[in-house]
């Protein structure tokens, strides 16, 4: 496995991985002093696939930024431990985070995270999520193929309609997650299976991406043109928006920083031509 654990990138890491390309980056907030709580990896999983993962502590340091490593570490070693079994991808997965979940729980600490995981297989995706870690989707056009819902009250909200977007982002309690790793009713949020056609751009990111952008400001900047470019994108009008706070119609919340992006290889996706 490929992990980033309290990173300050400079501009993301572009990697070929099983499947296609991934660009990688992770960073503290502007300003922080102490160390992120994010950490993100890249964990190969048998031919033509690997598992994409990035996990937001929560509770405060030191507790956060163990809870999440944690995460990390556990679910890449029982994904090693099944040995590159497709058969046993999916059952790895949902074992590694009740085993993590299980050890958070026995620490006693109230340490916790979030966690968004993405198995790759081919031009196959599948979302796993706790929390309000977000994985989404794009379509070279720009439709949306896939959006996982915070769990958070505010999330669950937005998803009922009874807020939009911008209330949403501006709401007091945004910050509230009811769903994380690390307590007793700890719930796993599993997605369908989704091929990606050749351009589609898949996104994994802590939360401060989404607190820093509406969701169709980050599809307009992922969905096409390279992917190192694509990353680049995001760094450099986050890094902006954080440091100026918002400006009131744009959003602004200073935060780590953390995303995946991946496109599948074209061999991969050739069977799937609708772009999106």
């Amino acid at each position: 496995a490929i992990i980033w654990a309290q990173e300050n990138m400079i501009k993301a890491e572009v990697l070929s991985v099983s499947g296609g390309t991934a660009a990688v980056y992770s960073a503290r907030a502007p300003d922080k002093p102490t160390p992120s709580e994010d950490v993100v990896a890249v964990i190969p999983f048998g031919r033509d696939c690997c598992v994409l993962a990035v996990a937001d502590g929560v509770g405060g340091l030191p507790a956060g930024e163990q809870a999440s490593r944690l995460a990390v570490d556990m679910l890449s070693d029982r994904l090693a431990a099944a040995a590159g079994d497709s058969a046993l991808l999916m059952l790895s997965i949902l074992d590694g985070i009740d085993e993590v979940n299980r050890a958070l729980l026995a620490r006693g600490l109230g340490a916790a995270t979030t966690l968004a995981v993405v198995e790759v297989q081919g031009a196959v995706v599948r979302s796993y999520h706790v929390g309000d870690s977000m994985i989404l989707v794009a379509g070279q056009r720009g439709k949306i193929k896939l959006q996982t819902v915070a769990h958070s009250p505010v999330g669950y909200a937005v998803e009922a309609g009874l807020l939009d977007e911008m209330e949403a982002l501006h709401h007091e309690h945004r910050h509230v997650v009811s769903n994380v790793v690390g307590i007793e009713a700890m719930r796993i949020e599993v997605g369908p299976s989704l091929r990606l056609a050749r351009h589609d751009t898949l996104v994994i990111a802590s939360d401060g991406l989404p607190d820093n952008f509406y969701i169709d400001e980050i599809v307009e900047r992922v969905r096409s043109g390279p992917l190192d470019e694509a990353a680049r994108r995001l760094i450099e009008d986050s890094r902006q928006r954080m440091e100026s706070e918002g400006d009131g119609a744009r959003p602004g919340h200073a935060d780590d920083l953390s995303f995946i992006l991946f496109r599948p290889r074209r061999r991969a996706a050739e069977e799937t031509h609708d772009d999106g």
